[in-house]
């Protein structure tokens, strides 16, 4: 009986390098395949563990060099959406286009008829489909990050660690002697935590605006919308307390260059409006639909009703269909450009991107 080929995404840490240890320890033909996709020292390291760990696991190693692409995708679209004042999430795009688009090809193209990822996460077949699944390790879940799967591409994709903790990861790792990452990954990949505003700077032409409170009166001048987010209490460049109370970024006006602040008490929404939505069963809900929600990755879930899509204006967004969220309970810091992704107990329903954010309830 032939074996099945499966090509490991390997980026040279724990989490990838256990994936293939696991796929080979199950008899499938494995082979590595890592993904250059930035130029710096770090990813030099990168590409230099992943070739190692293919040696001592004895598979074929493989690199894709994808540069220019995850520049477009990635990249480009974060700068994008930092100059229109909302908070990107680059990991929710790298998994659309860059690791389960074009990586998936290459791996299809080699021959494999699975691509695996060291992702925490778990895909379920059943007589409806597939499912898309929390992992076990509840603290390591990132399902959140990979909403956007079709049902298409569910039939390609591996995800090893799903039923693992990552202290079993990092024991059977040590075990086989596998080289590991000498410090954790990074929220971004291609900015370092020091050099983060020096690479916005590079980025973005400085516009400095006002910054002004809830009545529009003048509090000071930020420089440039680019460099905040909702929720933002610390560098904003001027007293952060009003009468004794601190003062957030609550709202970002791009067409008005400026940024507003407000109370803790005005950081909570219990409704918002999202976009660009995608389902893993591939089917839209046509009726409201009652769902755990989650605003950001690192959020608890909150409960949430989504209605039908409905279109807005030819001249907003082009007439994308567009969805309404309203919240049981006010949600603190619902962030422009976010994703939410929606959850029935472990299974991930779907997500998309959140457009805007109301005040109240």
């Amino acid at each position: 009986m032939t074996k099945e080929i499966v090509a490991v995404a390997l980026s040279g840490g724990v989490d990838s390098s256990a994936a293939a240890l696991l796929l080979k320890e199950a008899a499938y033909e494995v082979l590595g395949i890592h993904m250059r996709l930035w130029d710096s020292p770090d990813f030099d390291d990168q590409a230099h563990r992943a070739e190692t760990i293919c040696r001592i696991l004895e598979i074929p190693y493989h690199q894709v060099e994808l540069q220019k692409e995850f520049e477009s995708y990635v990249v480009d679209y974060f700068c994008r959406e930092y100059r229109q004042g909302r908070t990107p999430n680059p990991c929710v795009a790298c998994n659309q286009h860059i690791k389960f688009g074009l990586l998936l090809d290459k791996a299809l193209s080699l021959g494999a008829d699975y691509l695996a990822t060291g992702h925490y996460a778990r895909v379920e077949h059943s007589r409806d489909g597939y499912r898309l699944l929390k992992a076990a390790d509840t603290l390591r879940d990132q399902s959140y990050f990979l909403y956007t799967l079709t049902q298409e591409k569910l039939g390609h994709v591996l995800f090893p660690l799903g039923e693992y903790s990552r202290d079993e990861v990092k024991q059977m790792t040590k075990q086989a002697g596998l080289p590991t990452a000498t410090r954790s990954s990074q929220d971004i990949c291609f900015i370092s935590q020091k050099n983060y505003g020096a690479f916005l700077s590079q980025r973005f032409s400085a516009l400095p605006g006002d910054i002004v409170d809830t009545q529009g009166k003048k509090l000071g001048q930020h420089r440039g919308i680019a460099f905040y987010t909702i929720g933002q209490r610390h560098g904003v460049g001027l007293a952060p307390t009003s009468r004794g109370k601190p003062l957030y970024v609550i709202m970002i006006e791009p067409e008005h260059n400026r940024i507003v602040l407000g109370s803790e008490e005005e950081l909570y929404s219990q409704k918002l409006t999202a976009r660009k939505l995608d389902w893993i069963s591939g089917k839209a809900p046509q009726e409201p639909v009652t769902a755990k929600a989650r605003i950001r990755y690192k959020s608890k879930e909150a409960e949430a009703i989504l209605s039908p899509p409905r279109h807005c204006e030819p001249e907003q967004s082009e007439g994308e269909a567009i969805f309404d969220v309203h919240f049981t309970q006010p949600q603190k810091a619902v962030t422009p450009g976010q994703a939410i992704v929606f959850y029935n107990v472990d299974e991930v329903l779907g997500g998309g991107i959140i457009d805007s954010h109301g005040t109240g309830a």
